[in-house]
This record gives C-alpha cells, sequence and structure tokens, in this order.
C-alpha cells in the first residue's frame, strides 16, 4: 500500500501559475490539487500531512549541468555522486543531468558504463546523463542512435580545451548533422580554444601567471566568436543547439541575434555569472584560484545583460556547471601557472536560494524562478512533466521553501565536499525546509533523511522546447 501524503496551506508555485492549494501526493507521484480549505481539500486522509502556511510549495530544482567525480587536469572534481547529490537535495535541487565522458579512441558505450557505475546506488536524488562526444568518429556518430534510444538524448562538445575534448568544425558539423536526424540536442561549449592556447602561451611567457589572468586570456570576444559559429555551424546541418554557461554580453547578442531569425538556438547561464565578477578573480594571494572557471567570470557590467536575457527568454535555462576542486591539493596545482588550475566551480547547493534572492532583489518573478531552475530545463532535456512542475501525474518532486528563511552561505555549513564556498559570507533570504524525492522526505527542517541509491536513473525523450 502506498504512502499517502497531503501538503496544506502553501502557495503552490509553478512556472505558469501561483495558487494557494493543497497537494495529494500518493506514493511517488502527485495525484491532485485543490484550493486550499476547500471541501475537496479538507476531504482528503493522508498517512503524512505537512503544513506548508507561510512557504511556497515549488517544483524541486532540476540542474541540467554538473559534473561529479569529473577526471580533469591531473585531478578530479571532489564531489562525488553521493556527496553531490546530497548536496543538491539540501539546497532544493531534485534531479541532475550529469555529463558522461567518452575518451579519445573509446566508444560512447565505454564512457557512458563508466557513468553509470560511478552512480548506480550513489545518488539521493533522481539523475540523468548527457554525453560528452570526445571523438567524433564515424563508429561514435552511429552509436548517437543508439543512445538516444535508451533516452541519452543531449550531446556536448567542445571548441575549448585543444589536445583534451576540442572538436574541429568539420566534427561538430557531422555531429549536428546526426543530431538533425536522430533528435539529440547538440550542447556547445563555446570558445575558441585554439587561440586560447595562444594567448595563455604569451601571458605564461611574459611571466603573467596569476588566476586574474585565466580570465584576461579567455576573451569575451572568444566566446562571441565560437558562439557565432556553433549558430551558424548548427544552421548549415538544420539542427537546434544549446549553448551551455554563457558568460559575455557579446555571446549573449549572438544567441539573440539567432532566436530573433527564428532558429532553435538556446542559452544557459550559471549563478557564477550572475552574482561574480573578474573582481573575484583578482582577490590578493592566490584566492583568485577558487574562482577560476570556463567560461570564465566576466567584468562586473555583464551581469545586467544577462540578467536581462533572462528576463527576455534570450537564456532560457539556469545550471550550475558545478564540478568542484577543494582550494588545498587541488587548485593550488597552478600555483606559478594559472593554465594548470583545474577549471569549476561548486554551486549545486547554492542555485535555487541564490535565484529566490534575485526575485527579492528584482531581477526576475518568482514564477520565472521556477521557469529556469525547474521547468525549462526539464522541457529542454525530455524529463517534463515528469520533472519540473507540480500537476498530476508528476514524480512528487518537491519543496517546501520559506521564502523569509535567512542564510549566511559558508563552506563551514554547506554540504558540497570542498573547502570553500564560492559565496563564501553571502547573505541570503529563502531556503528549502522540506525537500521530496519521488514522495520521499529526504530534507526535512534541517536534517537529511536521504540515502545513497534512491536517486533513480531516469532515461529522457527528445527535447520538448523546440520553436
Amino acid at each position: 500500500m502506498s504512502t499517502r501524503t497531503v501538503i496544506r496551506n502553501g502557495l503552490v508555485v509553478t512556472a505558469a501559475e501561483e495558487l494557494a492549494a493543497d497537494v495529494l501526493i500518493e506514493g511517488e507521484q502527485v495525484v491532485a490539487l485543490a484550493a486550499s480549505g476547500s471541501s475537496v481539500a479538507e476531504g482528503w486522509t493522508a498517512d503524512r500531512e505537512i503544513d506548508a502556511t507561510g512557504r511556497y510549495v515549488i517544483p524541486g530544482g532540476v540542474d541540467a549541468h554538473t559534473h561529479m567525480e569529473l577526471p580533469f587536469g591531473g585531478t578530479s572534481a571532489s564531489d562525488t555522486f553521493e556527496t553531490g547529490t546530497r548536496a543538491a537535495a539540501w539546497g532544493g535541487t531534485t534531479t541532475i543531468v550529469d555529463f558522461a565522458v567518452q575518451s579519445v579512441g573509446a566508444s560512447l558505450r565505454d564512457g557512458l558504463d563508466t557513468w553509470h557505475a560511478k552512480a548506480q546506488g550513489n545518488c539521493a536524488i533522481d539523475y540523468g546523463f548527457h554525453m560528452i562526444l570526445g571523438d567524433v568518429t564515424e563508429d561514435s556518430l552511429k552509436e548517437m542512435d543508439l543512445l538516444v534510444g535508451e533516452g541519452v538524448t543531449s550531446f556536448k562538445l567542445f571548441m575549448a580545451y585543444p589536445g583534451v575534448f576540442y572538436s574541429d568544425d568539420g566534427r561538430i558539423l557531422r555531429a549536428m548533422q546526426r543530431g538533425a536526424d536522430n533528435g539529440g540536442l547538440i550542447m556547445m561549449h563555446a570558445e575558441n580554444g585554439i587561440a586560447i592556447d595562444v594567448l595563455v602561451a604569451q601571458a605564461l611567457a611574459a611571466g603573467k601567471t596569476d588566476p586574474r589572468y585565466h580570465g584576461e586570456v579567455r576573451h569575451e570576444l572568444l566566446e562571441a566568436e565560437a558562439t557565432h559559429r556553433a549558430i551558424k555551424l548548427a544552421q548549415v546541418a538544420g539542427a537546434p543547439l544549446y549553448v551551455v554557461h554563457v558568460s559575455a554580453a557579446s555571446a549573449l547578442a549572438e544567441l539573440a541575434t539567432a532566436r530573433d531569425q527564428g532558429l532553435n538556438v538556446f542559452g544557459e547561464t550559471c549563478p557564477q555569472y550572475l552574482f561574480l565578477s573578474t573582481d573575484n578573480l583578482a582577490e590578493p594571494g592566490f584566492e583568485g584560484a577558487k574562482y577560476v572557471c570556463s567560461t570564465p567570470l566576466r567584468p562586473r557590467e555583464h551581469q545586467a545583460a544577462l540578467w536581462r536575457g533572462l528576463r527576455t527568454n534570450d537564456l532560457q535555462v539556469v545550471s550550475t556547471d558545478h564540478c568542484p576542486f577543494c582550494f588545498v591539493g587541488q587548485k593550488e596545482l597552478g600555483r606559478g601557472d594559472f593554465s594548470k588550475i583545474p577549471n569549476g566551480l561548486p554551486g549545486v547547493e547554492n542555485r535555487m536560494d541564490l535565484l529566490h534572492q534575485a526575485v527579492l532583489d528584482g531581477h526576475i518573478s518568482r514564477r520565472r524562478w521556477i521557469e529556469i531552475a525547474c521547468a525549462t530545463p526539464a522541457r529542454m532535456f525530455g524529463l517534463y512533466p515528469r520533472k519540473g512542475t507540480i500537476a498530476p501525474g508528476s514524480d512528487a518532486d518537491i519543496v517546501i521553501y520559506d521564502p523569509a528563511a535567512v542564510q549566511t552561505v559558508s563552506a563551514a555549513t554547506h554540504h558540497m565536499n570542498v573547502d570553500y564556498s564560492a559565496y563564501e559570507g553571502r547573505q541570503l533570504t529563502g531556503q528549502a525546509r522540506t525537500v521530496l524525492s519521488r514522495g520521499t522526505v529526504v530534507i526535512d527542517d534541517g536534517r537529511y533523511l536521504g540515502r545513497p541509491g534512491h536517486g533513480r536513473y531516469q532515461p529522457r525523450a527528445t527535447c520538448q522546447y523546440l520553436i
């Protein structure tokens, strides 16, 4: 017999509406909503009642860009699937889509199997996979068709990192053509890596070794140029395109122009580009290494353009690109050579709260918060309406969110397996109080009740967000 749960007296906020409603859950799914105090809602009986008075009842967050246990730069991301998904739950995220990696010379299947082995039995919340195409060959192109059939429906390519993940324009075009045929969505890291490598070498030769030069050599125009080139290649292929971690106003302008032309071009940004800047990269000593990520942090004036892009829907999604490396022993690999600092920031636990703060600060509306953090990533990556909303038939991934709770972000209190916070000391208003994953309470008022293995692999449909 499945457990029945009723969430009473909250303000249900989805991307589509806000309503004072009670939510009825049977087992793992939402089965009904009814106006709070109505005869219908009052007639519901349940094994467990949750009082959400004064709180929001929102869909669990969908973070469509994480890197748990990612090998990079001679080390690996410090969060495992166990620690990273637990931290996500603490922050009100109930689904992640991580990146399985195809190594050069290996098959897509080998890479996917490796990531399944890392995640299976270890996740506190539900998860899916994108596939990084590290080696575009005739065989891997054929494998794309098989993976789409299995629910791995998005493929990431890199215009950056020559010698590691980099694909040239010809390989990118061929992958895009395959995606146009099989429905797989091409995701692009858009930076001109060939040109960046020249600037890196020149900077180091000139003795410019500090972390702040990481941002200078990864010039915003090289993000804009690569974004433009990716758009045109996708246009030639007749394929939709999703550009990850957009950080620069000039790159965003390329997306906006393409969308004005009616192209299926989409963009994601991340909290670090909305809240942090090159000021952080320039912090004294080696502190700036904490903020080294790619695309890099930009001067503060880019933030207004990114917020505007989120309001106008030229940017559709905020994901974290969560890829944590400890300051001690990992980021320190780049002392004396910024190019050896592992690229990545922790953030999977902070995204929902930072974006709620953005609501209070007037950058976005409450419903837009849910749209960019829950509903659209679910639609973009074939998880909707199971994920990303609260409706009959949806998974009961639900957060009871206290909009008045005040918290101070700190590595001393966060749950990510990393020794610093990118947002250390920042005061935020709003916090998840109770988190349900498929009807199971995993966080309740400061207590973790989840377990490794509760999280279930989610095969995905193809993109549900095309024009």
